[in-house]
């Protein structure tokens, strides 16, 4: 459910039925689309301010983008068959099953490095090189990066369990993680609000005193709890709808200049 700043005069509500044979289950692919309607509608109505979104540490927050830089699985050598491998979706974000009943999947190049000095680093041969399009292979790409030794190590430490302390050349793997594009991925939620000019704020994780939005929805959950019991859609779903709108802003009393317990006070009163 999104408010604008009065609570009142803009509504935006988005009930989704879980389960497979109704609107299925809520993804990645319906967060990017419920924060990009979020967007128009503050762009819309709001177009001088500086706005902020704020979500939690769910999984469901952090995916990242399908080319995202990752070295979990790269191989130390050169490979001619190594790619991403993505589900094939359609236009609703929806995997797409093949004639044999299977998920299809496509497999794609991953996105390009940077180095310190803000040259890119492509991870596949280029044109003209006898292995043109074959991925480098991690020993290569640490080449690329300074490490000479990097064809001399171990492409991963046994169950990758990695000495530790000072040693960070154990292996090709330890020394990908500890690259600064490896170690700072921007999640495909954040990658597409700062596109739009918005900045984004992850609450810490397993804070519920700290996370507002959780003291959001246990508020809407009580009073939820404490509705008559009904079998009936539209009862339900008004129900629903009745306990979010009945959820206190403190963030609307704060911008009016009230403190903690003028807030408090509000609240209750109005």
């Amino acid at each position: 459910m999104f408010y604008a700043n009065d609570h009142r005069k803009l509504q935006w509500v988005h009930l989704f039925e879980v389960g497979k044979s109704c609107d299925g289950y809520f993804i990645n692919w319906d967060i990017l689309d419920h924060a990009k309607k979020a967007m128009d509608i503050l762009e819309k109505y709001y177009p001088n301010e500086d706005h902020i979104l704020v979500f939690d540490n769910a999984t469901t927050h952090l995916k990242h983008t399908n080319n995202a830089l990752s070295a979990r699985k790269m191989p130390k050598n050169p490979s001619a068959t190594w790619g991403i491998s993505k589900i094939v979706k359609d236009a609703q974000g929806r995997a797409i099953v093949g004639g044999d009943g299977k998920v299809l999947i496509e497999k794609i190049p991953m996105a390009d490095a940077r180095h310190p000095n803000g040259q890119l680093q492509p991870f596949y041969f280029p044109t003209g090189n006898e292995n043109a399009g074959w991925f480098k292979g991690m020993a290569q790409i640490l080449l690329e990066c300074g490490y000479l030794n990097a064809p001399k190590l171990l492409a991963e430490c046994k169950d990758f369990k990695c000495p530790g302390g000072d040693c960070s050349d154990c292996c090709c793997h330890h020394l990908m993680y500890s690259q600064p594009d490896f170690v700072i991925v921007k999640s495909f939620l954040k990658v597409t609000c700062c596109a739009c000019g918005f900045n984004v704020i992850f609450l810490p994780k397993f804070h519920c005193k700290l996370n507002f939005i959780e003291q959001c929805w246990g508020f809407a959950k009580r009073l939820y709890r404490m509705k008559d019991w009904s079998s009936s859609e539209d009862v339900l779903e008004h129900n629903v709808i009745s306990s979010l709108d009945a959820v206190p802003m403190f963030i609307n009393a704060y911008d009016k200049g009230l403190n903690v317990t003028q807030a408090a006070w509000a609240i209750k009163k109005y």
